[in-house]
């Protein structure tokens, strides 16, 4: 579910930038396009090789530096420390264009979304970054509430597989689509980080039919908001 606006192609190096504003930019705030951009993307892919080479612990403002080629003095008065880069690499990651599957059907959907979160973290060239991302999370106070935001967002887009699921009439109207997809990605963060068991198109597939079953039984409907009454003109 990462999708793949939460790795890059990593590695390439901007030209150093001397004319980049001395304040950060708060998470979600649109940025300028042109060198600012360039450069923080350059920024950006030198974290994310980083976190992928040498996880959290052994990220350094000085790595980002020499592979982004931005002076650390820049790096510093922009991102303020490492723990500013790696919030704003994820912030950028929010920024991409992915969207959840539209296959035509909730159970086609659902298991499309499963095989995407999958394949997001058992490829290993894919899944070093992304893990990093979330092993940060828990070294990281600031790490972790950009990765919270993250999902969050992500979660967001996937409301739409439940607006169209209700109007094919495969699911209720109340259905709860944050609750529906993260029951669909649990088992499989469950194998992932905490049990380190393998993870395939199997239990994938399981993991999508299980939500979808739940979902169809009313598990996670939610109780439509009353109506408040109308109270009657005084004569």
């Amino acid at each position: 579910m990462t999708g793949q606006g939460a790795v890059g192609e990593a590695g390439q190096e901007a030209a150093p930038e001397t004319d980049v504003p001395a304040a950060p930019l708060a998470p979600g705030t649109r940025r300028p396009g042109g060198r600012t951009a360039r450069t923080r993307a350059a920024v950006r892919d030198a974290v994310l090789t980083g976190l992928a080479e040498h996880g959290y612990p052994g990220l350094t403002v000085e790595y980002v530096a020499e592979h982004s080629g931005v002076h650390k003095t820049t790096l510093y008065r922009r991102w303020g420390n490492l723990e500013g880069l790696v919030v704003d690499a994820l912030d950028l990651a929010g920024e991409d264009g992915w969207a959840p599957p539209d296959t035509g059907s909730l159970e086609g959907d659902l298991r499309a979304l499963a095989h995407m979160t999958a394949d997001a973290f058992t490829d290993p060239a894919a899944a070093a970054a992304p893990t990093a991302f979330i092993a940060a999370a828990f070294q990281s106070q600031r790490a972790a509430e950009a990765l919270s935001a993250f999902y969050s967002e992500r979660f967001a887009r996937c409301e739409v597989i439940v607006a169209r699921a209700v109007a094919r009439n495969e699911l209720a109207r109340h259905t709860d689509s944050g609750a529906l997809v993260r029951a669909v990605a649990s088992p499989l963060f469950l194998r992932l980080f905490i049990t380190r068991e393998p993870v395939d198109e199997a239990l994938a597939d399981r993991a999508a039919d299980a939500a979808l079953a739940a979902a169809r039984a009313g598990v996670f409907s939610t109780p439509p908001i009353p109506t408040p009454p109308i109270s009657a003109e005084p004569a």
